[in-house]
């Protein structure tokens, strides 16, 4: 019988990993590897913090919004009203309309959620804020903006909002989410892109015409809020159809995901 021997001198790997000076070279700390673990460790994170938030909207627009601009004092007063409704309010947590809605959401006792973004220029989340996250990656960001709202209320705003915008209006249409209401506040600001989307988009075939219609406009934040509620209620009787139906895709495809998510118990 033969022993082996770990040569003298030489570290177990237990004793590198708890040595408090770095071991080896730390440029692993880069590698795409390591950037998926972050990735993953960002997705779970914001699983667990949002995943009992019930019903829920986003808020978009501008972060260059000052307080007393109309368009901020709006957002302030539609939180608001969602908030008092047990409505918790998601922005992305920075200046401007985030800052206003989650003004208005942490005032009427509400749950105030800012999803923060690490950018070139430092912006901490603003102070309304009541549950705060902050990510490095903006897909996953994204994720959890539409996982774990039910609506998105989008303000004036630039290229941000204009990219939250897109992307939801593409995953309804695509069918990826349901019942999720897509609704701009400020007719006048939004009436030039509507009207493209419907003259020259539409018109040259690049979408159907019925997609424009997938956005809806209006300057009443009781009409928002009275849409957010009944698209909540639609979506709960369609829940309810397809929890009780004896057949049908969804419900077949539903109990094919439950039944290999289940593990038989070791012997």
């Amino acid at each position: 019988m033969t022993e082996k021997r770990r040569p003298p001198g030489k570290p177990t790997e237990d004793r590198k990993l708890l040595r408090p000076a770095p071991y080896a070279d730390t440029t692993f700390l880069d590698s795409d590897a390591w950037r998926a673990l972050r990735i993953m460790g960002e997705f779970v994170d914001g699983f667990d913090a949002l995943a009992r938030l019930g019903q829920a909207v986003s808020i978009f627009g501008s972060a260059r919004a000052q307080p007393d601009d109309p368009v901020s004092q709006a957002a302030e007063e539609l939180a608001g009203k969602l908030a008092r409704r047990g409505i918790t309010v998601i922005t992305g947590g920075g200046p401007g309309v985030m800052a206003a809605a989650n003004k208005g959401a942490a005032e009427a006792g509400g749950v105030s959620v800012g999803l923060g973004i690490e950018l070139p220029h430092e912006q901490a989340v603003n102070s309304w804020v009541n549950l705060e996250l902050n990510f490095r990656y903006f897909f996953v960001r994204k994720t959890m903006f539409v996982k774990y709202a039910q609506g998105f209320v989008i303000f004036p705003g630039g290229f941000g909002t204009f990219d939250e915008l897109f992307e939801s209006v593409t995953l309804v249409q695509t069918g990826k989410i349901e019942h999720f209401p897509i609704i701009l506040w400020g007719c006048d600001y939004w009436a030039p892109l509507l009207g493209w989307l419907s003259e020259q988009v539409a018109g040259e075939g690049m979408i159907a015409a019925g997609d424009v219609e997938l956005l809806r406009c209006t300057d009443d934040n009781d009409e928002i809020v009275g849409w957010i509620e009944q698209s909540f209620a639609e979506a709960d009787e369609a829940r309810g159809e397809t929890e009780a139906a004896p057949q049908g895709e969804e419900r077949a495809e539903a109990l094919r995901e439950r039944e290999q998510q289940r593990t038989s118990r070791p012997e």
